[in-house]
């Protein structure tokens, strides 16, 4: 690991982590961090032996956004392209093929968000504050994932004013599933992943895969491919395992939470 990276990858049993690493420049995306987030999704999607990803920042911002500077004396093909490198990097996260958690301990402006809505859920501290400004500064962006969280008049709401989602409203709309407590956020979401590591994979990965395919699709399509995950499984020795063990967990589901986490 070096200093210049501009995104870290950690690998520990069956656990990764995606880490921002531009935190004099307030992790501002640019084009080299778009192709290596982007890269780094790809790789982890492949890697059988990752089963939960959790992205992250390192220092008190998230994300500040596109790094603007790097657009000074770019003609419009070189924007759109720019833009296109954005988007291709929120894509793979999204389609990274298994649980993965945002941690955002700190700002999310724009591009920000995009990253961190583009995982499967959002824990928040009570720095964690999101921002789209993009209207305001005479583009667009933010205008698809984040009113299919939080509705679309609360998106138009903080697009038309540039308005800041604190932690406490960003629980409440949905963008933020749990806010924990600063100071032990690292070590709570990597104990969070670690469980999720633990569980049977397969049918990990079909939940994932049902909700995001069912929300698509009207209730009788989205009970079809439930039922086709759950015939899925049944083939699998794993269910068997998981039922024998029922019971001798510990109320693991709860010791988790004596942390004093705010749950949405």
């Amino acid at each position: 690991m070096t200093d210049d990276q501009t995104l870290i990858v950690e690998r520990l049993d069956g656990v990764a982590e995606i880490i921002l690493n531009r935190p004099e420049q307030r992790n501002a995306l640019n084009a080299l961090m778009c192709d290596e987030l982007r890269a780094a999704a790809v790789r982890l999607r492949a890697d059988d032996s990752i089963r939960c990803v959790i992205v992250r920042a390192n220092g008190p911002v998230f994300c500040a956004g596109a790094d603007l500077k790097e657009r000074k004396g770019m003609n419009i093909d070189d924007v759109r392209a720019r833009r296109l490198k954005a988007f291709a990097a929120y894509d793979a996260l999204e389609k990274i093929g298994k649980p993965c958690i945002a941690l955002v301990e700190g700002p999310a402006v724009g591009s920000g968000g995009e990253i961190a809505m583009a995982c499967d859920f959002i824990v928040g501290t009570e720095k964690t504050s999101f921002r789209t400004p993009e209207a305001l500064w005479g583009t667009v962006g933010a205008t698809q994932r984040l009113p299919r969280v939080i509705g679309k008049r609360l998106a138009k709401d903080m697009a038309y004013t540039g308005r800041t989602l604190s932690a406490d409203e960003a629980l409440h709309a949905g963008l933020v599933s749990r806010i924990v407590p600063a100071g032990e956020a690292v070590k709570l979401v990597r104990q969070m992943a670690r469980d999720i590591a633990d569980a049977p994979p397969l049918a990990m990965q079909l939940t994932r895969d049902c909700i995001d395919r069912g929300v698509e699709t009207d209730p009788a399509g989205a009970l079809a491919i439930e039922i086709l995950a759950i015939d899925t499984v049944l083939q699998n020795s794993d269910w068997k395992q998981s039922i024998s063990g029922f019971g001798q967990r510990n109320d693991a589901d709860d010791k988790h939470d004596s942390s004093g986490a705010r749950h949405a």
